[in-house]
């Protein structure tokens, strides 16, 4: 007979610009966080090589989509160049409800689609827990962007004003992690998931 508590899961939202190295970040969390899990998220674009539907993406037509959207089945979504992505609300809440701990890896206004919507959604309410990458340096982050190699200069412009306006919505989060080493940034982002687990709420 299993006596423990069950506890609700935790949402931990990360966003930050191109190049702050969230997505390095959130990989290494999920294998070495075993009881965290990965959000898988939608889009309409084509699946890449080597990707698999509903472990790297739910990938679906524009038409079946926007009928999703239309019956209310996603919690946030925007069009992106030609495409939509988007976080479907049942790969959400089955697992928050069964106390399973979710991360999540989206931009800043998919991060306040989902504060708003924790404001009035009981299994929301209380869970989500936003985290900003702050890049060490604007420098630093043109550094990165072009150290990439798969940006012309064109781009690597257009993601450096992108980024400093994302910046700009780094107090709207509960942290902002300011990037250091990759080692520094895992054990910060480490810390505020234990700690968030053990608070009061």
């Amino acid at each position: 007979m299993d006596n423990s508590i069950p506890q609700s899961g935790l949402l931990i939202i990360v966003s930050g610009p191109a190049g702050s190295g969230k997505t390095t970040l959130c990989d290494r969390m999920l294998a070495e966080e075993p009881t965290l899990w990965r959000v898988v998220t939608s889009t309409t674009r084509k699946p890449r090589e080597g990707e698999k539907d509903h472990i790297d993406y739910y990938f679906f037509d524009h038409a079946t989509f926007e009928e999703k959207i239309a019956e209310g089945h996603f919690y946030e979504y925007a069009h992106v160049h030609s495409n939509i992505y988007g976080t479907l609300k049942s790969e959400v809440q089955d697992k928050l409800a069964a106390g399973t701990d979710l991360l999540l890896n989206i931009d800043i206004q998919g991060a306040a689609s989902f504060r708003e919507t924790a404001k009035t959604d009981a299994l929301l309410k209380g869970r989500v827990i936003t985290v900003f990458i702050m890049p060490p340096s604007l420098e630093e982050l043109e550094r990165r962007l072009r150290g990439r190699g798969t940006d012309d200069d064109a781009e690597v412009q257009r993601r450096m004003k992108v980024a400093l306006e994302e910046i700009e919505h780094c107090d709207r989060y509960d942290y902002c992690l300011h990037s250091a080493s990759r080692g520094e940034d895992f054990e910060n982002l480490q810390a505020i998931y234990r700690a968030e687990k053990m608070r009061n709420r």
